[in-house]
């Protein structure tokens, strides 16, 4: 059984599904018998990072807390999932050269899914400027140009996305075959 770590980095839109699909590969990585821990956005915002506004500079310091924390467990052989928003490439380019061990998921979904998926009302409340800022109405979102896995989120199951990031962990070797099989 491979024990290597990995640092599997989702990134997308509000609402585009990295959370959810983040749970599912936890939950598949841990009945294989993984060492796996989950680094949601929201949850470090109100933890690791609490206090840091929405600016481009308390996100970029947001986003290498996270790239640091996954670094660590991914040097300790543990699979870190990472499932934040971080909007700006360059900083997912920083944590990727940092951690070493990078598999970067775009959770790729119209702005339009997304809106529709928002249960908070976040981009309503951007739309009608109660919310300044927010990422994909008036503050950009990068898209990466050459992440290893594209999950197009609006178009396939939340099943169907984990499921192919686990194809691409098994055939960047991350996983052993026979340890998906057994799922």
């Amino acid at each position: 059984m491979s024990s290597q770590g990995v640092t599997i980095w989702f990134t997308g839109l509000s609402g585009s599904g990295k959370s959810t699909i983040a749970r599912i590969l936890e939950k598949k990585l841990r009945g294989m018998g993984r060492n796996v821990e989950v680094l949601d956005g929201d949850v470090i915002r109100t933890n690791l990072s609490k206090g840091l506004g929405f600016s481009k500079e308390d996100r970029d310091t947001n986003i290498k807390r996270i790239g640091f924390v996954c670094h660590l467990l991914t040097r300790n052989s543990v699979i870190a999932i990472a499932s934040a928003i971080s909007p700006y490439r360059n900083v997912r380019d920083y944590n990727r050269s940092l951690i070493g061990n990078f598999v970067e998921v775009y959770a790729k979904c119209s702005i339009e899914e997304c809106e529709k998926r928002d249960v908070k009302g976040l981009y309503k409340k951007a739309r009608a400027g109660e919310i300044t800022g927010f990422t994909g109405v008036d503050d950009p979102y990068e898209e990466p140009l050459h992440p290893e896995v594209i999950c197009q989120t609006d178009r396939e199951t939340p099943g169907q996305s984990a499921e192919r990031v686990m194809k691409k962990l098994e055939e960047l070797g991350y996983l052993n075959p026979a340890e998906h099989s057994v799922q």
